[in-house]
């Protein structure tokens, strides 16, 4: 028999969905055994699966000592990744980072030793702001995705509840984002909203815009302003209205003004000298919150910035 104690970042969730994380071995069936013949018990009581956990609640369990010790000596992946990235803001709950172009934010089977997240949790492990071993079932996480080529702000949040609070903020759109882009030539209009419908091809990664509702389409809304024309590129402020995969990347190519440096989108695939990546960047953010944040409410109205844009100040593209 042992016990656990129901951390801050533990709580607020249901029973199976902790013990899921935290025993990542043991078998959905198994779990369920458990708890059926009171094999777990939350504060020496009786509980079932939907059972919500709070913090200071004790968990017994009398369950098999392998799926401790498998759960135990896991290593820490994240260990073997820098800690190195660029902050725009820090406070004890989250961290705004500018994610530069050509780092990934999540592993994947070609970089899993590297990425945004890891280097977030490797960088709060050594301020002492992150044990893996009193965390049970939390991780610091990233509340937005940036495509690997793509920079910009990324929000880490460094506990539980500011976790929730901005992926509910994040469905309801009240985290506003702002990009600056590079398209060729200069649209027609020097303010517009873009409507269109998006449809994605999974095993291409690769998405298609088209005028009108077609089937599996969803409706996509982007709204930019011209900032500035060199006579042969357009600087862009974007705002996203929706948010798709690769929406503004596609939507200014549906009409007509692909982004510099863009090979998937473009129609042009030589992107110039001194492009290496699609001129894209996430340079502001903006919380306007329309309801409560709780502990997040702080926030509500604050905007940031990134210092610098690379394609912005480029003298060989400069606007």
């Amino acid at each position: 028999m042992r016990t656990l104690e129901i951390k801050k970042n533990d709580a607020n969730q249901r029973l199976d969905k902790f013990l899921q994380k935290r025993f990542k071995t043991l078998p959905k069936s198994l779990m369920y055994k458990y708890i059926r013949k009171k094999c777990i018990k939350v504060n020496g009581k009786k509980c079932d699966i939907q059972t919500m956990l709070r913090e200071g609640d004790i968990l017994t369990l009398y369950i098999k000592d392998e799926f401790f010790e498998n759960s135990e000596k896991k290593s820490y992946e994240f260990l073997k990744a820098p800690k190195k990235f660029d902050i725009v803001y820090e406070d004890e709950n989250i961290i705004l980072i500018d994610k530069k172009p050509g780092v990934i934010v999540h592993p994947d089977k070609n970089y899993h030793f590297d990425s945004l997240v890891a280097r977030v949790q490797h960088y709060l492990y050594d301020k002492g702001e992150y044990d893996p071993e009193e965390e049970k079932a939390f991780a610091p996480a990233l509340v937005n995705r940036i495509d690997r080529n793509t920079g910009g702000i990324v929000i880490a949040a460094k506990n539980a509840d500011s976790l929730r609070i901005l992926n509910a903020k994040m469905k309801t759109r009240e985290l506003e984002k702002f990009y600056l882009c590079l398209v060729c030539g200069k649209p027609e209009k020097s303010v517009d909203t873009l409507i269109g419908y998006i449809t994605k091809n999974e095993s291409k990664n690769k998405v298609t815009v088209f005028k009108n509702n077609v089937e599996n389409s969803k409706e996509i809304r982007t709204k930019y302003k011209l900032l500035d024309f060199n006579g042969k590129y357009s600087l862009l402020e974007i705002e996203l209205l929706t948010g798709r995969t690769h929406q503004i990347r596609a939507h200014m190519a549906s009409i007509g003004h692909p982004l510099a440096g863009d090979t998937k989108y473009g129609k042009n695939k030589k992107a110039p000298d001194n492009i290496k990546y699609q001129a894209l960047y996430s340079y502001r953010l903006r919380f306007n919150f329309n309801k409560s944040a709780g502990i997040l409410e702080y926030l509500n109205g604050k905007e940031f910035n990134v210092n610098s844009v690379w394609f912005a100040e480029n003298s060989h593209i400069s606007i």
